[in-house]
Order: C-alpha cells, then sequence, then structure tokens
C-alpha cells in the first residue's frame, strides 16, 4: 500500500488575473481548469499543468483577498517544479529577464537547482530531473524541450523532525533516505520518499525549531496532496487513517478526482488524491481550463455564472 508521488500543490493567491499571467505567460503552464473553491464558492479556484494536466504536474490556487503571507515554520516553505537536465540556463535568464526574485544554478542534493520567488513571494525550487515522460503544452511560449515537467520534490518545515517522521514512515509508507545541509547552513534537510521514488515522489522536511509559526496569505501554500491510484486504493488509505486513530476529513468528492485531507503533526495540511477521472471530465480536452467550469453538483448555486467570469 504506497503513494506513488505528489499529485498536486494549492497555494494562495490574492491576485486572480495576474497569477493566471504568470503562470501561462512566464512559466509556460497550461491552466487545465478555472473553476471555483468548492468550500468557498465566492473565491477561483484556478488549475495549472503540463500538456496533458496530468497528475503529478498540477499547481493550483485559492484567490483570496487576503495580504501577505509571514513566512515561518509549520508551513510548506518551498515548492519544487521539475524541468529537463540542460533547462536551468535557460530559466534563470527568462525568470531574471521577468525581474523576478532569482538565486544562482547550483548543486542541492545531488541534484542541479535554481531558487526563485513568483510575484507575490512563493517560493520554487527548479530541480534538473532525469530524462522521461513528458507532456508539453503546444501554445505555450517556452519551448517544449524547456517546459515544467511537474512538481516535486516538496519542501516542509516543521519545530521537531520524530512525530512527522513517524506519520511519514509508519503511516504513509514513505522510506527515509538521507539527508543533507539546507541551502542556509544552519540545518539539515531529512528527504522521504515513496513509490519509485526521484525527485517527483519526495518530501523533504527541514526541522526549524527557533522559527514562528507561519502565518498563511498571499505566496503560502495551502496543503500537498499525494497520489493514490483510484477510488478503491482511496478507501483502503481512509480506513487506515481510520484504524491509526489519524483524524481526517474522510472522502471527499471533488468532482475531478476524489480525495481525502488530514494534518501532520508539524501543522501541514496534506491531502491524499486519486488519479482519475482528471480533468476533460467535463469540458473537451482540447479547450479544457479555457472558460469557467463548474462540476454539476455547484451548477445549481449559480444558475447562468457568465457574470462571474472576470477573465
Amino acid at each position: 500500500m504506497d503513494l506513488t508521488g505528489i499529485h498536486h500543490l494549492t497555494a494562495i493567491t490574492a491576485d486572480a488575473p495576474g497569477n493566471n499571467r504568470f503562470y501561462t505567460e512566464t512559466l509556460g503552464l497550461r491552466r487545465v481548469k478555472k473553476t471555483v473553491n468548492q468550500d468557498d464558492t465566492s473565491a477561483y479556484h484556478l488549475f495549472f499543468a503540463d500538456g496533458a494536466g496530468s497528475p503529478g504536474t498540477d499547481l493550483t490556487f485559492f484567490d483570496w483577498p487576503v495580504g501577505r503571507e509571514r513566512r515561518g515554520t509549520h508551513a510548506i516553505t518551498r515548492t519544487g517544479l521539475r524541468v529537463a537536465e540542460d533547462s536551468l540556463d535557460y530559466w534563470a535568464d527568462r525568470l531574471r529577464d521577468a525581474g523576478l526574485n532569482t538565486g544562482e544554478i547550483t548543486q542541492l542534493d545531488t541534484r542541479a537547482t535554481l531558487d526563485f520567488e513568483d510575484p507575490e513571494g512563493q517560493r520554487f525550487r527548479l530541480t534538473a530531473d532525469a530524462p522521461g515522460a513528458a507532456h508539453p503544452w503546444e501554445r505555450s511560449p517556452v519551448p517544449p524541450e524547456h517546459q515544467i515537467r511537474g512538481l516535486g520534490p516538496i519542501t516542509i518545515s516543521v519545530p521537531q523532525l520524530v512525530p512527522t517522521e513517524v506519520v511519514l514512515t509508519r503511516l504513509m509508507n514513505m522510506r527515509a533516505v538521507r539527508d543533507y545541509v539546507s541551502p542556509d547552513g544552519i540545518g539539515h534537510v531529512h528527504v522521504f520518499e515513496m513509490g519509485a521514488g526521484g525527485p517527483a515522489a519526495e518530501v523533504h522536511v527541514i526541522v526549524q525549531p527557533g522559527l514562528p509559526v507561519a502565518q498563511q496569505g498571499a505566496g503560502a501554500v495551502h496543503h500537498v496532496a499525494f497520489r493514490v491510484p483510484d477510488k478503491a486504493a482511496l478507501s483502503d488509505w481512509a480506513a487506515r487513517l481510520n484504524a491509526q486513530r489519524m483524524p481526517s476529513s474522510g472522502e471527499v468528492e471533488r468532482y475531478y478526482f476524489r480525495s481525502l485531507y488530514f494534518r501532520e503533526p508539524g501543522g501541514n495540511l496534506f491531502e491524499l488524491a486519486t488519479d482519475g477521472p482528471g480533468f476533460a471530465v467535463d469540458e473537451p480536452f482540447e479547450t479544457m481550463g479555457e472558460a469557467l467550469s463548474l462540476p454539476p453538483f455547484l451548477v445549481p448555486r449559480f444558475g447562468v455564472f457568465d457574470s462571474f467570469d472576470f477573465f
């Protein structure tokens, strides 16, 4: 009973039009779904992914009118994005030309990486990934060979390692595989992997007891989701969490996938999500994400909802 990798990561924006421009025009991702937050239908929920909308490539955003996040521990602190091994120079030039806060290309945990922040301060790390399956978006402004391939690794900050490690290894069946010195040189990062391993299936845990508790806002990550194959597997995970007395949401139907939520002891919100049915379940694959779309169970709340569609 294994998780197979990172499914998606959901963050917070206070500027939906600007967020849409940055992730489609600068990062070159495909917007695969424009919908509303199912738990707060006053807000947009935007989904950006590779050309196929593949599980493991999906960055999503809740649009809330909030101030910037206060950084600290008990938080998901850096979002990894995988690119081809020879693409980091391209991205360094592209991101600097866009005026972003960008670091230098460096070796970290045996891989070439490049750190940067989006316009609202969300922290990212581009990581050179070995050759593998990719689904470029033919209308992206980024050349196919340099397009973002997907998520990973994901870095979380906790004040102490052991409670989080117990959940990752004993509950979630991840493996503790190595550690390395944090980029600031003042701590160690502990690497846990799931499934077949590799950057698309890693959580990096940095222990930072001296930091204040983070406060979510624009630029913060709300939660990270991990992949399960199907509804049957999700039900098995729900039973496992219940048997180990881990409080959870229980199974939730999100229409594009089915999921459940729980919070690990370090304060970070985790989700387990099925690979299907995917974003083309309610609109044609060729045009998915281009117009506002609602799951059928939300349509009665909105009726004709074109007036909600501001961009």
